[in-house]
């Protein structure tokens, strides 16, 4: 059953659908908030003032638009409200990528377990390195997977800005990934100066 049947369904009061569209969601908008907040409480927190938002918005979705990009542009607004409470109050706290990322498998060596592991430490590493704008770019359209017009709907921007804005995010990405991939230049003459 797709989203717009189950939004059918919980306007008319049906329990289940609720509870489908729940668990359908629940990990993507945890998910999404846990980039935002970086706090796994804060998170959970965030998720269930979201479903809630969603469960009392239903009048006031337009039977047109799509359920997905409304109720992960619910979330990022949540999220955003939540960080400038934070700022108020406390200063942002980094988080241990291990902390939230398991990668435990049954297939890959412990050889390959550690490598993938490095390279998605790398990865998170670089995230929380660029500008926020960028990592929102590359938490909707990559992580969330979702199209180009659905993030321009969710972040309610042009879409040749968010075209171009996507390009630079992973661009941006890409030279932090190799920045902090690369031995420093120090480093490297350290190391040859031993040899």
């Amino acid at each position: 059953m797709d989203d717009a049947h189950l939004v059918e369904r919980c306007r008319l009061g049906d329990e289940f659908a609720w509870e489908s569209l729940v668990r359908r969601h629940q990990n993507r908008v945890f998910a999404m908030a846990l980039h935002y907040l970086r706090d796994r409480e804060d998170a959970r927190d965030a998720a269930q003032e979201v479903f809630i938002k969603i469960y009392q918005g239903f009048g006031s979705l337009d039977r047109d638009r799509a359920f997905l990009p409304w109720m992960l542009r619910l979330a990022r607004n949540c999220c955003i409200d939540r960080i400038r409470r934070r700022k108020v109050r406390t200063p942002d706290v980094a988080i241990p990528v291990d902390e939230f990322h398991d990668l435990a498998s049954e297939g890959p060596s412990p050889e390959d377990d550690s490598l993938l592991k490095g390279r998605r430490a790398l990865l998170y590493q670089a995230l929380g390195r660029i500008s926020p704008k960028y990592r929102e770019m590359i938490l909707l359209k990559e992580i969330q997977e979702l199209e180009m017009q659905e993030v321009a709907d969710i972040l309610d921007l042009p879409m040749g800005t968010v075209k171009s804005r996507s390009n630079r995010a992973r661009l941006e990405l890409a030279r932090v990934v190799r920045d902090l991939d690369e031995p420093t230049a120090d480093s490297r003459g350290a190391q040859h100066a031993m040899s």
